[in-house]
């Protein structure tokens, strides 16, 4: 196996360079990039840990445990973006890249997920098995379906997580431990628990990581058949004990599926946003069209609905399609209806219990948060909403209708894809003013970069593309 960082590793990594292969069993070269080598063996710091001479880690969905998509360690940006490689994969990749000391890990619809070096070369792949084609499935809008959800990096195990899905009769859901080093499986565990249908359950949200365990939420496939439930199910984060998990108390339906997945908060609860269930006017209350704070152990603790929950249900207007916000004191919360709510983050409210509420758009994937401000991801263009003292929002400014792309925030500026045209815009954060755009290819609905030093990782139909600031 070549390594070309000798130079950079160490003599001793290029011993082991030479003598591991994480690879799915091809020949190293045989994927794309054409060379291989291996990352530090340290595991990486957490986010906003960068030190001196590198940049702080992506290591999940947004950059934090609070989906907050706010990274502090990309230089101002000066000029326009500029595409640096456009590397393709073995399928289409709907999951956001993560990035740890400059290491890049994406994971495919094919079940593979790959490492690339910081010049963009192939370290490893690891394919884990056969995705579950159309076929197999009532519905959906995926094909084939393996992993769907964002990976997760833990720097106390060294180990990426990632979520595939694989053909069978049933279809089956696992999560999967892989050294960051050399791409080995470390352990797998089934995700499949009793009491719903399977091959109706669909993980699209981005694995969680909170303290020691790890987090994985399901939802439903597109089109809702099938006897699907919201679930989270939660994994020691070193694979060992028995799974826990909530399940939404309704009869079908209640799915936990935007692309943000749980959202931690300071204090370790994990926030959940649920779509509708299948209760509708004059039926029991079921938890669904709702957002539920949950214990580490998984334990319901606190939840809020709209008066609304069961006419919301009845229409699919619920407030599953975006992932809760915390901003300061407060939570933001929007979902189909085009009504955003702001929640206390130390009582939900139950039903009926906002501090505010006001239409502004229909919102999908996950918000970018800075201080006081929440940049929402509106199907109509991009917003900017102040959160004031007192829980009131204000609309600062509305981007162009075609940029709808989950925000992050980098050099001092707000970055979001208009995913039809496969284009990633740069946004002055004050005004909402376009300062350049890139084309990256097509990109799904709910794509989102990640950022690491000055470069920008776009999940694409075709793999994974880099653009770089200056």
């Amino acid at each position: 196996m070549r390594a070309r960082q000798a130079a950079t590793l160490g003599a001793a990594l290029v011993l082991l360079a030479a003598c591991t292969n994480g690879s799915d069993g091809s020949s190293p070269s045989s994927g794309p990039g054409t060379s291989v080598g291996t990352p530090s063996t340290t595991p990486a710091s957490s986010p906003g840990s960068g030190t001196a001479g590198r940049p702080a880690d992506w290591p999940v969905y947004h950059y934090a445990g609070d989906r907050s998509g706010n990274y502090p360690s990309m230089p101002a940006a000066a000029g326009p973006p500029r595409v640096v490689t456009k590397l393709e994969l073995d399928g289409q990749v709907y999951a956001s890249p993560i990035v740890i000391n400059g290491v890049a890990v994406v994971a495919t619809e094919n079940n593979t997920v790959y490492a690339f070096s910081s010049t963009y070369q192939q370290l490893w792949k690891k394919h884990l098995g056969t995705p579950s084609p159309a076929s197999e499935r009532q519905c959906g809008n995926i094909d084939p379906l393996g992993i769907t959800g964002t990976p997760a990096y833990s720097a106390s195990t060294g180990l990426v997580y990632v979520a595939p899905e694989f053909s069978g009769a049933p279809p089956t859901h696992e999560l999967y431990a892989l050294s960051l080093t050399t791409g080995a499986v470390s352990f797998h565990r089934s995700l499949d628990l009793p009491d719903v249908d399977s091959a109706a359950m669909q993980e699209r949200g981005a694995i969680a990581l909170v303290g020691s365990r790890v987090y994985v939420p399901f939802g439903g496939l597109n089109g809702d058949c099938g006897a699907y439930k919201g679930r989270v199910v939660g994994y020691a984060s070193n694979g060992a004990g028995s799974p826990i998990s909530y399940t939404v108390p309704t009869t079908r339906e209640g799915g936990i599926w935007t692309p943000p997945g749980p959202v931690a908060d300071s204090a370790g609860n994990i926030l959940v946003a649920v779509g509708n269930g299948e209760s509708g006017v004059g039926d029991p209350y079921d938890y669904s069209d709702s957002v539920l704070e949950l214990s580490a152990t998984l334990k319901l603790t606190d939840s809020f609905s709209p008066t609304t929950w069961a006419t919301d249900n009845e229409a699919d207007l619920d407030l599953g399609s975006q992932a809760p916000a915390i901003t300061g004191a407060w939570i933001f919360a929007a979902g189909k209806s085009g009504t955003a709510y702001v929640l206390r983050r130390t009582h939900l409210g139950g039903i009926g219990g906002q501090v505010s509420k006001v239409s502004i758009c229909k919102s999908f994937g996950g918000a970018a948060v800075n201080g006081e401000i929440v940049y929402v991801p509106c199907t109509d263009g991009l917003r900017a909403v102040r959160v004031d003292s007192a829980g009131q929002m204000h609309v600062l400014w509305h981007a162009a209708s075609s940029t709808t792309g989950s925000p992050v925030i980098a050099g001092g500026r707000v970055w979001s894809l208009d995913p039809e045209a496969g284009d990633l815009y740069t946004l002055d954060p004050q005004t909402g003013r376009s300062m350049g755009s890139t084309s990256v290819g097509a990109t799904t609905r709910f794509a989102t970069p990640a950022a690491y030093g000055r470069d920008l990782f776009v999940p694409t139909l075709a793999g994974m593309t880099v653009v770089r600031t200056s």
